[in-house]
Order: C-alpha cells, then sequence, then structure tokens
C-alpha cells in the first residue's frame, strides 16, 4: 500500500482502497435470483435442458460483473506504472558544449547577419537532431566557458534533453576553459555501472592552454572511466587548424591551443576522433559520423506509464446491465402473454358452453 493507493497483483491498483470492502456484493446476484417471479405456478413440470441453464448462469454472471466493474472503477483501478527492459543499439552520451562568446559569431568569425547561423545555433539545430535520431541513449549535457557547468545528468528523458540543448544559444562568457568542462563530463559518468559504450561529444570552436594538473586529472579520470572521445572542432575563417602543422618555432600551446588540445586528447589512451567544421554543412556531417559511430548493442528499461483503467471498468458494467435489462424487458412481455392467453381461453370456453 502507498501513499497514493493500493498496489493489486499484477501489476494493477486502486486510488481508493477502502471501497474494495464493497466487492462481496458481486456474490449477491450468484446467490439471489435476479428476475422476479413468473405466473407459471412450478417450474418442476419444465424440462430441463442446457441452453436453459447456460442463460441462467450467464445473467447472474452479468449480475456480479457489473457490481464488481462499478466497485473497481470507483475505487480508481488503473495499471501502475512499470519498466520493460528492451535491446537495441545506442550508447551512453555526454555533450559537452562550449557556451564561450566566440561561440555566438558565424563561422566568418563576425555577427550573424541575414540568412547566417551563429556556430551556437548551427550546433543546437543539428544537435537535435542528432538526439531525435537515438531513442534508446542516455544523454547528459554539461557546458563550459570561464568555468564547467553541469547542466543536465545521464537521462533517456530526451525532452529534457532538447531543452538543455535549446539553450545553447543564449550570449555566452568570454573565456574557453575546456580542461575543467572535460573532467566534468568525465565525472557524469561516475555512478554509471551499467556495460554501454559511454562517449563524450565536444563541441567547442577553440581552446585553452590546459593546466598540468587538470591534464594528469582527466588522464586518471580516463583510466578510472574509459570513453570514447569525440571533438567536434567548429573553425571560424581564418584560424589555425587542428590537423595542420605550424612551422618550426610556432607549434606551442601558447600559439596553437586548440593544435594542442587535439594532440593530448590524442594522447589519453581513449578511442578519440577530431572533426574539423568549418561551416554548417560539415557540422552535419560530422554529426551523422558520430551517429554512425555510436551504434552498439544496448539494453534499457523503457517507462510504461500509468494507466487509468476506471472508464473501462464503468463501460463493463454498463454492458453487463445491458444485457439483464434486455433480459428483464423479455420476461415483461412474457409475463403480459400469460394473462392474455388465460383471458382468450375463458372467452373460448364460456362461448362453448352456452
Amino acid at each position: 500500500m502507498t501513499a497514493l493507493g493500493f498496489d493489486l497483483p499484477g501489476g494493477f491498483g486502486v486510488d481508493h482502497p477502502l471501497v474494495l470492502l464493497a466487492l462481496p456484493l458481486a456474490l449477491l446476484p450468484l446467490l439471489v435470483g435476479l428476475l422476479t417471479g413468473g405466473v407459471v405456478p412450478s417450474m418442476a413440470l419444465v424440462p430441463v435442458d442446457l441452453p436453459s441453464r447456460l442463460v441462467s448462469a450467464s445473467l447472474r454472471l452479468a449480475g456480479a460483473l457489473a457490481i464488481a466493474a462499478i466497485v473497481l472503477g470507483i475505487a480508481g483501478l488503473h495499471r501502475s506504472e512499470q519498466f520493460v527492459t528492451r535491446e537495441g543499439t545506442g550508447a551512453h552520451l555526454v555533450l559537452l558544449l562550449d557556451r564561450s562568446s566566440s561561440m555566438d559569431n558565424s563561422f566568418a568569425d563576425q555577427a550573424p547577419s541575414g540568412d547566417q547561423e551563429s556556430k551556437s545555433a548551427a550546433a543546437k539545430r543539428l544537435l537535435t537532431g542528432f538526439v531525435q535520431r537515438r531513442p534508446h541513449d542516455r544523454i547528459g549535457v554539461a557546458a563550459f566557458s570561464t568555468s564547467p557547468m553541469p547542466v543536465l545528468p545521464l537521462t533517456d528523458h530526451h525532452e529534457s534533453v532538447e531543452a538543455a540543448i535549446a539553450a545553447i544559444d543564449r550570449p555566452g562568457l568570454a573565456f574557453t576553459d575546456v580542461g575543467r568542462g572535460l573532467a566534468l563530463a568525465l565525472s557524469s559518468f561516475a555512478d554509471d555501472t551499467s556495460e554501454p559504450s559511454r562517449a563524450i561529444v565536444l563541441v567547442s570552436d577553440g581552446a585553452a592552454l590546459i593546466d598540468r594538473r587538470v591534464q594528469e586529472t582527466l588522464r586518471d579520470a580516463v583510466v578510472r572511466t574509459p570513453v570514447h572521445l569525440y571533438w567536434l572542432f567548429l573553425r571560424s575563417r581564418g584560424s589555425a587548424g587542428i590537423f595542420e602543422t605550424p612551422p618550426p618555432g610556432e607549434d606551442t600551446p601558447q600559439a596553437n591551443p586548440e593544435r594542442h588540445l587535439h594532440l593530448f586528447l590524442q594522447s589519453l589512451g581513449v578511442p578519440y576522433r577530431a572533426f574539423e567544421a568549418g561551416n554548417p554543412q560539415a557540422v552535419e556531417q560530422a554529426i551523422s559520423e558520430i551517429d554512425r559511430q555510436e551504434t552498439r548493442p544496448i539494453r534499457y528499461r523503457e517507462a510504461v506509464p500509468r494507466r487509468d483503467l476506471g472508464r473501462t471498468a464503468f463501460a463493463l458494467a454498463g454492458a453487463c446491465a445491458a444485457c439483464l435489462l434486455a433480459a428483464k424487458l423479455a420476461e415483461r412481455r412474457l409475463g403480459r402473454s400469460v394473462p392474455l392467453a388465460r383471458a382468450q381461453h375463458r372467452a373460448t370456453g364460456s362461448r362453448g358452453t352456452i
């Protein structure tokens, strides 16, 4: 018994358990005749036949079902919420989103104008489609700018995930602390003891120096929690690419932080892939490739919401009552026909004696 009612066997329940005390009333039609007595003085002379017995038993059962259904309907009969284990394809993902102010610019590194999209708006549109194509994933959302920001823990409620993604095109802050953002994303899997594939999708248009202590923290974290890493690098026009090798003397973390973040992620010893996208079309292609990569078998629990059965119970009671009403009307027509036959017989008999 819970605060909301009483649980019955088979996953059923009622909201008002005290009403069930009236259920024994359903036995009355089985013990007491449903129809009124007729004008026939005795049924002993009527031959016993199987169809009549079946009709009688059916009417009694209909009366019992009608009373039981009314009681259950008033009690608030329902099918309780359940969880069903299913198998599909997917993964446990954390979307790590860059919320620095540079994400509010277009890929041309200027304020969007006309039909141009900002990098954050393009990421928002395409990531929403990505989530909608993966109904079996558990997805979390984290963000980073001047500091890391937990947004949503791992969940299978994709409406919440889409709402979190919808907020990424709000005005951002100035800096990009990607190192602590990655640490936050890795910590999202701390309580995830399941076996499915785990992956972090980093969406950023830049990077900054990662403190050496944070680097060591990240190395320790991936040892404890192996993950697949994807970096979707939204490259602005004119910025250095992460795959390009700078001239000698210029290949330093201070001069090329994005390239050195790429090299650091490669050195973590976990599956890692980087995508460099300079326009919305390239972003779409990269997200589609990530979608294809993370398609491993997964067991997941699907919630089956509560289903109210009160209307069904009342509908059953109404159908049973209709059967009883039809039987009652038939009984009355038979009752009227017997006195009429007697009157005709008396009239005929009296004429014959004149």
